[in-house]
């Protein structure tokens, strides 16, 4: 019998290579195993599509007939809605809203009760300093910036609107800490203005029901605006932020008691 060296002994087998064809072939028939066969496919994509016919209710537009009964109810249910923000005047209104953005109103309603107690006009807040602000508002989130902000937006209105809150959306913009959203609250709130405060409750009721859809808050206010009659306006912005945040809720909606459930296009309305 021959001798087997060390050197064999160590060298492994040579595994025959499989011709190129044949390695593509079995690679197709791996992949075809385990792709799941096109009835299959077909049923579960036809289970996820929506009706047809909701489909087109989903795209209909509201009829002016029926944006007038939408706010009709809102106006019979709840004559003279209120922002749920506490204030005194014009001055402590515009920071509350400040204080508001990426916070609940009861957290900053619960910080702002003793602080207006000190500070209800710019002249005061600059006299508190932005240290002791901070003690004030530290329960809300990002105050640092926010004490930042209403010291500074404090000096302006000081030196550049005489201690007064201004009355345009411009002027009001220009304060440091203030956006649209802020100075249409303002307007509305503190000067009777008609206009629409478009946060994350009215943006998404305008979009569920399809009232104004639109990809930015400034597509649905403009949207809100062509389609709201002016006799609803001073109200609006109210009566679709307290539906939001009391009925047509960001998670689980309560249809069943919504006013407008028969008006809504809302394909997965449940009722």
């Amino acid at each position: 019998m021959a001798k087997i060296t060390r050197a064999q002994r160590a060298k492994p087998a040579r595994v025959q290579s499989l011709p190129k064809e044949s390695a593509k072939k079995a690679k197709a028939k791996r992949v075809k195993k385990a792709k799941p066969g096109r009835a299959r496919v077909a049923k579960k994509a036809l289970k996820a599509k929506p009706s047809e016919a909701e489909s087109l209710k989903a795209s209909r537009p509201w009829t002016p007939a029926e944006i007038r009964e939408a706010f009709e109810r809102f106006r019979k249910a709840n004559p003279e809605p209120k922002g749920e923000l506490e204030h005194l005047n014009p001055y402590t209104l515009l920071v509350a809203v400040v204080l508001s953005a990426q916070a609940t109103d009861a957290g900053v309603n619960k910080a702002t009760r003793e602080l207006f107690e000190v500070a209800d006009t710019p002249q005061k807040m600059l006299a508190l300093g932005e240290e002791r602000l901070r003690d004030y508002i530290k329960t809300i989130g990002l105050y640092r910036t926010k004490a930042k902000n209403v010291i500074a937006l404090s000096r302006k209105l000081i030196e550049e609107f005489g201690g007064e809150v201004p009355r345009t959306r411009a002027e009001i913009e220009s304060l440091p800490g203030a956006g649209r959203k802020t100075a249409n609250v303002v307007l509305n709130m503190a000067y009777g203005e008609h206009t629409l405060a478009v946060d994350t409750h009215v943006f998404r009721v305008a979009n569920r029901t399809g009232l104004a859809p639109g990809k930015t808050p400034l597509d649905v206010e403009l949207g809100l605006e062509k389609v709201i009659p002016p006799e609803f306006m001073l109200h609006a912005h109210h009566w679709l932020i307290l539906h939001g945040r009391y009925t047509c809720l960001a998670r689980k909606p309560r249809c069943e008691v919504c006013l407008i459930n028969d008006l809504c296009r809302w394909p997965e309305k449940t009722v």
